[in-house]
């Protein structure tokens, strides 16, 4: 894979992470369009997806870095917490690989084109609800498992997990700095654990031969990227202005669904 697309989608990886418009929904419908115009679509190249994956987890990492410390401390109650909140996507992820062809659903345009309108419905209801006062720090596991089913759902292209379990914490009553802490605390195993399952494939496939140089420079720009997309991310949640990304997602999954049944 040349240098350049590496670079292209390490962009991609650290915008569409973390931004709530779905980065596996966005490829879905990327590789389609591909084929449908006559081209091949995008190689997964194992390598290059864990170093990008890991540059977005590190940028969670280290913007959450007070965060984590406190959870080794003070904190530390916590860490149950977010295991139980774990749970419902890890259990979700297994049933999906077990009991059906996963590429049926993980791989399907159409209903990509369908869940943006759901993701875009439930960023404007979380810009218009009313901020609550409760920290994550007070979550009991029964509220962070209804946030975990919300992360779960999101392994459906064309759902954004930010976007939902951010509004599933303000659902619960978390504040909106507390909802976006919690879900990107949350995505810290989720991420991980994609880029682990990932490790396996690639020792079980052996390596392409991409060169060091270029999988360090795909995992700077993923890092750098996703770390700026982070913080703008929390400061529209504070905000309340995720509902501009609704704007965005509407129109897409309409042309999407409209394309794919015309088509």
């Amino acid at each position: 894979m040349p240098l350049w697309e590496i670079i292209l989608l390490g962009i991609v990886q650290g915008l569409t992470e973390f931004l709530p418009v779905s980065s596996s929904g966005h490829l879905v419908v990327a590789n389609s369009l591909l084929e449908w115009l006559g081209n091949e679509p995008v190689e997964n190249l194992l390598e290059v997806s864990i170093v990008l994956h890991l540059g977005t987890l590190v940028a969670v990492l280290v913007f959450y870095r007070r965060e984590i410390v406190r959870l080794l401390g003070d904190d530390r109650r916590v860490i149950p917490i977010l295991i139980v909140g774990t749970i419902p996507a890890v259990v979700f992820g297994l049933l999906l690989k077990k009991g059906m062809d996963a590429d049926l659903v993980l791989e399907n345009p159409l209903l990509s084109g369908l869940m943006f309108p759901v993701t875009a419905a439930v960023l404007l209801w979380v810009s218009r609800r009313a901020p609550s006062d409760i920290e994550y720090t007070q979550l009991t596991w029964q509220k962070s498992l209804a946030i975990g089913l919300m992360q779960a759902i999101a392994i459906l292209p064309g759902i954004s997990r930010s976007g939902f379990t951010i509004a599933a914490g303000l659902g619960v009553g978390l504040s909106r700095q507390s909802a976006a802490t919690y879900a990107f605390l949350l995505a810290i195993p989720t991420i991980g654990g994609a880029g682990l399952l990932e490790g396996i494939d690639a020792m079980k496939e052996g390596t392409t031969g991409t060169p060091i140089l270029n999988l360090l420079i795909g995992f700077l720009v993923s890092f750098g990227v996703g770390w700026v997309a982070l913080k703008l991310l929390v400061r529209w949640v504070q905000q309340g202005r995720l509902a501009m990304f609704a704007y965005y997602l509407f129109p897409l999954g309409v042309a999407v669904v409209a394309w794919q049944l015309m088509g």
